[in-house]
């Protein structure tokens, strides 16, 4: 399926959950497992995998703290056993049997029929293993085992916005244990793609190709790459591969002219997604994956974000992927595009995804219909060599896993010194920080990193800057001129911290304020509350979103925005949407509201009298 069939009215064929590298034919295990919590420690020497006693029924892949699940206990677990029958099926002569894990979180032991096939930790991110040498083949149904343990109060664990106390605290939420992202199974040939990447290069007008191959071939095999737009092909190109691995450059002719490119560059506004199939001809064994590429460019220059070499300005919501019945799991695959669609539909041109890795599909919604992202890791909180270790090896699946999505302009290691507490005295945790970031550039040196957004930066490309301020004029006259925005950065403090750690390293860098708003519904004064600011109605959310909104249009140094948040969650209820994800206001109203022109981007007021001349709405979204 093109990535055009899989927009919209495509809802009733199941979108891939891995969307950049798709094959026909996969098996969805999601539904009913049996389920058992291990308090005291038991299964292992009980040989669990073997069998599961005293299970009951859980819904995969929902975690057990939320009710869809069927479970809903919301106590700490530290230890989980998952089982269930696998699909009667033996792969082809010469093919091979994956089970695929979206997420587990944290550490997750996996068997087949009592074979351990092996092991993951990191609660965010995909694995997968064969399974093909464990089946039984002689009828016996064969049988999967997962054991995930996920310690509450284990604050080295990366762990994001899930709280380690028994109830949500302050901005922190229920957790999400266990399996909460898609498990599958898929059949692939014994040389297949392991993996691909996509780099692309517009001013170029090429794409580079990265991929893995799953052994070094006896002989040289061929890799075919297709890439068009509909029926128009723009490449068709066949490498000879003698090794495992494959990196190449393919060239379109077609996006050569200035024209070509404005038509085939990808943008919020027109999200163009370039079709690829990609087969690997190893004598009669083929292997054909479906992808897509999205032509475009992001950077940062004059003290601006750049989207495809031109200034942008970044209208952004803080998105913490949680939803009541289900948690950090989305309640279904629909509910995944349903969010894009609802923040496109408030006018915002991006998200913030906020100490969460988001479901690929997610970020396949946001390519496809146009919305940017910023990729943040969740965060651990208690700083050590081993919290180290952890997150560096889970930001780099993190990194790997996302970084061919076009709508993904910004990487995020840090928020607020989570887990580097005592960054400005502390210079290992300095280092940690400062490493963070060269090691996110080193990976992909194609898009900004925002080093530690919020503030105490040690290294970064973007100045994140987390304000709350709640009075507009104050807002406006803190980001008014260069030297106020100066002031702010090197010498006063939005919040009780510093900006900048080296007040000589501010340079030119785009500053964006990243969190600002969190405007709330304050509930009766029994009730659980975390707040920065309250209002007393729809009208004055919209006075006073619309007050905060324009203070920052108005400044002539700001390269964006993100407002807190999207939606209510729990005890914050600062959303411009409720938990159901019904909006507080008109949509049409806050997406007026937010396309006003920006006073540092001058041309997007020519844009908007233009518009407006033509009777289309503001500036680009």
């Amino acid at each position: 399926m093109s990535a055009a069939d899989q927009s919209a009215g495509a809802l009733d064929q199941p979108l891939h959950p891995r969307p950049q590298l798709a094959r026909d034919g996969w098996t969805d295990l999601s539904g009913t497992w049996r389920f058992r919590y291990d308090d005291d420690g038991e299964g292992l020497a009980g040989h669990w995998e073997d069998g599961l006693p005293g299970a009951r029924d859980i819904v995969v892949p929902y975690p057990p703290e939320s009710p869809l699940s069927g479970i809903g206990d919301t106590r700490a677990r530290p230890v989980l056993w998952y089982q269930r029958a696998l699909p009667a099926r033996r792969p082809a002569d010469g093919h091979r049997l994956h089970l695929h894990f979206g997420a587990v979180d944290y550490r997750a032991t996996v068997w087949v029929n009592g074979h351990h096939l092996g092991d993951h930790e990191g609660g965010h991110t995909p694995f997968a293993f064969d399974v093909t040498d464990a089946l039984r083949g002689d009828g016996t149904p064969d049988v999967v085992t997962v054991r995930a343990e996920d310690r509450a109060t284990d604050l080295t664990q990366p762990r994001g916005k899930q709280d380690w106390r028994d109830e949500p605290h302050d901005i922190w939420y229920h957790r999400t244990s266990g399996i909460w992202q898609t498990v599958w199974l898929e059949e692939v040939p014994e040389l297949h793609l392991d993996g691909l990447h996509w780099t692309a290069d517009l001013p170029g007008a090429s794409v580079r190709l990265e991929a893995r191959l799953s052994r070094r071939p006896a002989a040289p095999c061929r890799v075919q790459v297709v890439l068009s737009l509909g029926e128009r092909v723009l490449a068709d190109r066949t490498i000879v591969v003698d090794g495992d691995a494959v990196d190449e450059t393919i060239a379109l002719p077609g996006a050569r002219a200035a024209k070509d490119q404005d038509d085939l560059a990808w943008s919020p506004r027109q999200p163009v997604l370039l079709d690829a199939v990609v087969r690997v001809v190893d004598g009669a064994a083929v292997d054909t994956v479906r992808s897509y590429v999205g032509l475009r460019s992001v950077g940062i220059g004059d003290g601006r974000f750049l989207l495809n070499g031109k200034p942008y300005f970044l209208r952004m919501v803080l998105g913490q992927g949680y939803w009541p019945e289900s948690h950090l799991a989305a309640p279904d695959a629909a509910a995944l595009r349903r969010e894009v669609e609802l923040i496109k539909e408030l006018g915002f041109n991006g998200v913030r995804i906020h100490q969460k890795v988001e479901d690929p599909r997610f970020l396949y919604w946001c390519d496809r219909l146009g919305l940017l992202v910023w990729d943040e890791m969740p965060s651990a909180y208690e700083f050590s060599p081993l919290a180290v270790e952890r997150v560096v090896r889970e930001w780099t699946e993190v990194v790997r896993r996302d970084r061919s999505h076009p709508c993904v302009v910004a990487w995020v290691p840090l928020n607020e010194s989570w887990g580097v507490e005592h960054i400005a005295v502390d210079a290992q945790q300095r280092h940690h920080a400062a490493m963070l970031y060269h090691l996110t550039k080193a990976l992909d040196p194609t898009r900004p990193v925002v080093g530690n957004d919020g503030w105490e930066h040690a290294a970064t490309d973007i100045l994140g800057v987390h304000d709350y301020g709640p009075d507009a004029e104050d807002l406006a006259r803190r980001y008014e001129d260069a030297d106020a925005a100066r002031h702010q950065l090197v010498g006063g403090r939005p919040t009780r911290r510093r900006v900048l750690l080296d007040p000589a390293a501010a340079g030119n860098r785009p500053i964006v304020i990243s969190e600002f708003g969190g405007l709330s519904y304050r509930p009766a004064a029994d009730d659980l509350w975390f707040g920065y600011s309250t209002v007393t109605g729809i009208d004055d959310l919209l006075t006073r979103f619309t007050s905060l909104v324009d203070a920052l249009l108005a400044s002539p140094v700001l390269a964006g925005f993100c407002y807190t948040q999207l939606t209510d969650v729990l005890q914050e209820p600062n959303g411009l949407l409720d938990p159901a994800r019904t909006p507080k206001l008109p949509p049409a109203e806050v997406a007026r509201v937010l396309r006003q022109p920006a006073r540092s981007h001058p041309f997007e007021r020519v844009q908007a009298e233009r518009a407006a001349a033509r009777q289309v709405g503001g500036p680009p979204a």
